[in-house]
């Protein structure tokens, strides 16, 4: 029975390694380019619902982190369904490895998004820059996963979040978030589309 035990737990071992091996095609462009343009909705009904987001952090934050669990809701619908369909057996340990990719970025938002509204909210401001830079980061991990190209990507995220923190009368602008997660979905989507071909990168 132990040898049963430690052939079962080789072969979990082998395939997480030939899944951290493979090129995930689990995240569909058309997907990706709907967030960004959810990203532009949200930049839009900031516009128009928040005059004064300095003084409206809870509308501001309930327009933004909605807009967040969207996007993550429907990509990770997709992935689950994409990844079944086109990585056959090794699905589960497919998702499991993008999902280490991008969880610690997503953790890090989370946690300081959380402090800084709690203890610090005269620094929220510096949010936008730093959703952006950890986003970044989070694509970076996600790389070897992924087409190379979409360093790029990660590159936009980091630049347009060092940005963000630099011009820190600009931040609460709705453009200080529409337009680096906008672009940089739709620029995402365009590489995802090319690198893995078809209208939805799957031929």
């Amino acid at each position: 029975m132990p040898d049963l035990h430690k052939a079962l737990a080789d072969i979990d071992a082998i395939r997480t390694q030939v899944a951290r091996g493979t090129e995930f095609r689990g995240y569909g462009p058309a997907t990706v380019a709907l967030t960004g343009l959810l990203a532009l909705l949200a930049s839009g009904i900031q516009a128009l619902a928040l005059d004064h987001p300095r003084e409206q952090v809870g509308g501001y934050l309930a327009i933004w982190v909605g807009a967040a669990i969207l996007s993550v809701a429907l990509i990770g619908a997709e992935t689950i369904t994409r990844s079944r369909r086109l990585h056959s057996g090794l699905a589960d340990e497919m998702i499991h490895a993008a999902i280490e990719q991008l969880l610690p970025a997503a953790v890090a938002g989370t946690l300081i998004t959380f402090v800084l509204a709690r203890f610090a909210p005269e620094s929220l401001w510096m949010l936008p820059g730093l959703w952006q830079i950890l986003f970044s980061l989070g694509i970076f991990a996600s790389c070897r996963l992924l087409p190379k190209a979409l360093f790029a990507v990660g590159a936009w995220y980091l630049g347009s979040g060092l940005v963000c923190l630099a011009v820190d009368g600009n931040a609460w602008s709705p453009l200080a978030m529409g337009i680096p997660f906008g672009l940089g979905q739709l620029m995402m989507a365009a590489i995802l589309h090319r690198a893995l071909g078809g209208v939805d990168g799957e031929d």
